[in-house]
């Protein structure tokens, strides 16, 4: 049984207590570490001169230059004792390479564990995992955490969608773990099988590894008649499981027992109130084999105000509102594709999919929103169409500050990915 009531409800003044018993203790472990040994040291910090969880602000940020560039000096443990190690995708540089020790995968399994049965999985569900393997850390993860529950897993991995939903009924799939985007994606492969998702025992999914809305995941709900839960995670700092939703789908519980959480502002890197989005800075309080210290995510989020009517205690992370390297520049104005989802989704006309290219003219930036409407509002006459248009525009501008042009085409005339979907190009 993976409901630990101890830590999961533990009164707030205890579990500080025990972060910052573990953050010491972590303080101690990262010293084994040539880098971080040096880190520490230049800033005067040791395990017993961190007095308050406060005095995290003493300790260096951590940045994924320094992962990339630093290597094997992270290891706090001998590379023998290693068993595994995971990567990003490094579409931006160099890979960055997370170790992890016999210990480190079993507790991320638990945490997954965890997380999943706080949703509802339970052994005998049918977890059907369509996330990538391999170096990255979400298929493996949740793998893990499922096998750990006890839940029968198939591990398909991404794409071939047919196949997809054919295993779903050959063994009843309860449960799946799924891109949002591909989630929608595959409604088309449902389409042209005859298949009524709502029609399969389907009750659960686990979406992530994009950000998405709302809206996007209120339309994945409906159209297979599950609940669909949130979940974060980062390569750096274990993978998925760093924080997950309850039932309540309230925000994302992070849990603290394992992270230590931050929310700053990026650009002073102070500490922001519950409820203002900035910057997530996560600190490993578990990790043995290559500890985390204030690990600068370039996430954006909020904490969630309030107390969870879960009964966790752990604090609760809004959804991703995007990345802070992954904000646009028109005319003078910062906007985030979180944005431009957010404005389309809500509108009952939109189809599930749409492209954003940013181009240049005459020294201007342009931006053109490409939509799929609805096969139903497309065949409206043209005044119809025209009044869409004018509506879109005038969302996007109001939530932008920014008039973009907007393109209504038919349904699936845009590019459609089983991956992560592609959203921005950006051709300036």
């Amino acid at each position: 049984m993976y409901w630990d009531k101890t830590h999961e409800t533990m009164d707030r003044a205890d579990l500080e207590l025990l972060q910052l018993a573990r953050l010491r203790e972590t303080l101690q472990v990262a010293l084994n570490s040539p880098f971080y040994r040096e880190r520490l040291q230049q800033a005067g910090v040791t395990p017993e001169n961190i007095s308050s969880l406060e005095d995290i602000s003493r300790i260096p940020f951590t940045t994924k230059d320094d992962l990339r560039s630093q290597g094997q000096a992270l290891l706090a443990r001998p590379l023998a004792d290693m068993v595994r190690l995971h990567a990003s995708s490094g579409t931006t540089g160099q890979a960055t390479v997370i170790y992890y020790t016999r210990e480190d995968i079993a507790t991320w399994a638990e945490l997954l564990a965890r997380s999943m049965y706080m949703t509802g999985l339970r052994p005998g569900d049918v977890f059907q995992n369509m996330m990538g393997y391999g170096l990255f850390t979400g298929g493996l993860g949740f793998h893990y955490g499922a096998e750990c529950l006890g839940a029968l897993t198939i591990p398909v991995g991404p794409g071939n969608s047919q196949r997809q939903v054919q295993l779903m009924q050959q063994f009843g799939t309860t449960a799946v773990h799924i891109i949002p985007s591909y989630a929608l994606y595959l409604l088309t492969t449902f389409a042209h099988m005859g298949v009524d998702p709502r029609s399969l025992p389907l009750r659960l999914a686990f979406v992530g590894a994009e950000p998405h809305t709302e809206d996007v995941r209120r339309r994945i709900e409906e159209a297979y008649g599950l609940k669909a839960y949130n979940s974060y995670g980062l390569s750096e700092l274990n993978g998925p499981g760093v924080a997950f939703e309850c039932p309540e789908q309230k925000g994302m519980h992070v849990w603290e027992d394992h992270f230590l959480l931050e929310v700053l502002d990026p650009q002073t890197l102070k500490p922001l109130p519950p409820g203002e989005v900035g910057e997530v800075v996560l600190t490993n309080l578990s990790r043995q084999g290559m500890p985390v210290l204030r690990y600068r995510t370039r996430d954006l989020a909020a904490v969630e105000p309030g107390d969870c009517a879960c009964g966790r205690s752990h604090r609760r992370l809004s959804r991703i509102q995007g990345r802070s390297d992954d904000m646009l520049i028109i005319k003078g104005v910062n906007i985030f594709p979180m944005q431009i989802e957010q404005v389309l989704m809500a509108m009952p006309e939109v189809e599930t999919n749409y492209l954003v290219e940013l181009k240049r003219e005459n020294f201007n930036d342009l931006m053109l929103v490409k939509v799929e409407v609805r096969e139903g509002f497309f065949k409206e006459d043209l005044r119809h169409l025209h009044a869409l248009q004018k509506k879109i525009t005038a969302a996007l501008k109001s939530e932008l500050l920014v008039t973009p042009k907007v393109e209504l085409v038919e349904p699936q005339t845009l590019p459609r990915s089983e991956g992560k979907a592609l959203r921005i190009v950006d051709l300036r």
